[in-house]
């Protein structure tokens, strides 16, 4: 709220007030339906003579998106503010750290044996959609997404779990670990424990253990000079859920985007089997050019993005017109700013859908030109659509240019 925003009301307390805006048009027994409505609620929510909260009314519609600040991985941490924190912290000496905090990676990566590593990575967020069952699916299938993307395969994951026990039922909860157990089965792994917390808002996801042989660890680090670079999912899932929580999203559009974030990138990530991929990472909360500049800087290549080529879904832009854009992303395009260079040809809605806050977004991939239309190939033919968007062109300091037609 804008207005809370201004008063300096914090966080903690907002997520506990009650605003009333009246209007010329409002009249008494508005007042008066509006009070009865607050009142149910917060006669369910002060406790009983046992110190327990009454449940919600059975059958009540549930949109998990207003118990909620932010959405999905759009409320990460800036990326610029999580830099200044790791910075100068000091990095693991364990020589058998394959991987750690230095490459800005997916996961982590532990050596166990000559032919055996582990991979460890943990996601969980504030809900992307309305639907329990979804929310927990969508989680799932992040969580899994940097396992994938680091070229492992996932043995089993852990709930993570923070919920508001004094705002929503127990129902609701576990409509949520149906929908993460339904893509865990789908994924084919276990999901064998883990630890819940109350919170003042729902959030969800997964710890999540693989393995991967040494040799075929894939890094966002390796990026070369004249590497392709391949996406595997359209763009516009941050924009279309902060339309989705303003009521402005058509039913086909949610349905798209709950589509595209249910996907496992399990399929794109066994496509790249015996292709000589030489990075990989997933775009989420950082935007396309986010997880881009990780990958250019931890590479030490320059990039170059064919606008014309990357896809989005449709009717994105015209969400962006309707003023449905999330902070998240407005803090990737400040973030990737100081490195990156539009076309002038580019209009600020493209710009944002470059920078759009990604929740269980495709695989960025970067591999040999002569492979990468093949790669492509193998992945419809597995129901992927992977799409070659760019390019790396030389050694550099990381900079990405966006141009509107392949050079």
């Amino acid at each position: 709220s804008a207005v809370l925003t201004a008063m300096k009301v914090p966080m903690d307390t907002a997520m506990g007030t009650v605003r009333f805006s009246t209007g010329r048009e409002t009249t008494e027994e508005d007042i008066d339906r509006a009070l009865e409505v607050i009142g149910a609620a917060l006669r369910r929510m002060k406790p009983a003579e046992e110190g327990r909260f009454s449940s919600p009314v059975p059958g009540e519609e549930v949109k998990l998106t207003r118990y909620t600040h932010g959405l999905g991985c759009a409320c990460k941490l800036r990326p610029q503010d999580l830099e200044k924190v790791l910075r100068d912290l000091p990095s693991p000496r364990d020589k058998n750290v394959i991987i750690g905090k230095d490459t800005a990676d997916d996961a982590a990566v532990y050596l166990l044996g000559d032919n055996l590593a582990v991979v460890q990575t943990v996601d969980f967020f504030t809900p992307i959609v309305d639907d329990p069952f979804h929310f927990g699916a969508i989680a799932a299938a992040n969580s899994l997404s940097d396992i994938y993307a680091m070229g492992a395969r996932p043995l089993f994951g852990l709930n993570i779990v923070g919920f508001p026990l004094q705002r929503l039922s127990l129902e609701v909860l576990r409509r949520i670990l149906e929908g993460a157990l339904a893509k865990a089965t789908e994924a084919e792994i276990s999901i064998i424990g883990g630890h819940t917390i109350e919170d003042t808002e729902p959030k969800y996801g997964l710890a999540v253990t693989g393995v991967v042989d040494p040799a075929r660890v894939i890094s966002n680090a390796g990026a070369r000079p004249g590497d392709w670079i391949i996406l595997t999912k359209p763009l516009g899932t941050g924009i279309i859920a902060t339309a989705m929580k303003r009521d402005i999203a058509g039913e086909e559009m949610k349905k798209r985007a709950i589509e595209v974030m249910s996907a496992l990138n399990r399929d794109a990530a066994e496509a790249m089997e015996g292709f000589s991929v030489h990075a990989c990472t997933d775009v989420t909360g950082f935007g396309l050019l986010g997880h881009l500049r990780e990958m250019t800087g931890s590479s030490g290549v320059d990039a170059e993005i064919w606008h014309n080529r990357v896809p989005v879904i449709e009717g994105v832009e015209e969400m962006i017109l309707a003023g449905a854009v999330p902070g998240g992303t407005l803090n990737n395009r400040d973030f990737v700013a100081p490195f990156t260079r539009f076309d002038s040809t580019l209009s600020e809605a493209d710009q944002l859908i470059l920078c759009d806050a990604q929740t269980s977004g495709g695989l960025l991939i970067a591999l040999p030109e002569g492979e990468a239309v093949r790669l492509v190939e193998v992945m419809n033919l597995r129901g992927v659509r992977g799409v070659v968007i760019g390019r790396f062109r030389a050694e550099g300091r990381g900079s990405i240019e966006i141009v509107p037609e392949k050079i």
